[in-house]
């Protein structure tokens, strides 16, 4: 239920914001992206920040919070050990 009224409150406050912006409801697609984009972002900055007030540089914070990943997925070819997300480890895959 928590869940449900902070979303629905986060809701209400972007709607504001595009009413003042002038945007209508669905936005035009560059900004709806560009929405998704800011909550992607805005998802890491809470993590990184702790990260960053335990004494770590902002590079290493992103790093290990495994930023990248989060935003941009895993590339094609890159890190292609899956890693387990509870511990940030990553797993043998055992070939036979």
């Amino acid at each position: 239920m928590k869940a449900s009224l902070l979303s629905l409150g986060a809701g209400l406050a972007v709607g504001v914001v595009y009413s003042l912006l002038g945007v209508r409801s669905p936005a035009p697609p560059v900004v709806a992206l560009i929405g998704l984009l800011g909550i992607l972002l805005g998802e890491q900055i809470v993590p990184v920040g702790r990260q960053m007030i335990a004494g770590i540089s902002i590079r290493a914070a992103w790093q290990q919070m495994r930023c990248e990943q989060h935003v941009f997925g895993v590339m094609p070819g890159r890190n292609t050990q899956p890693v387990d997300t509870v511990s940030n480890v990553r797993i043998s895959v055992v070939k036979s």
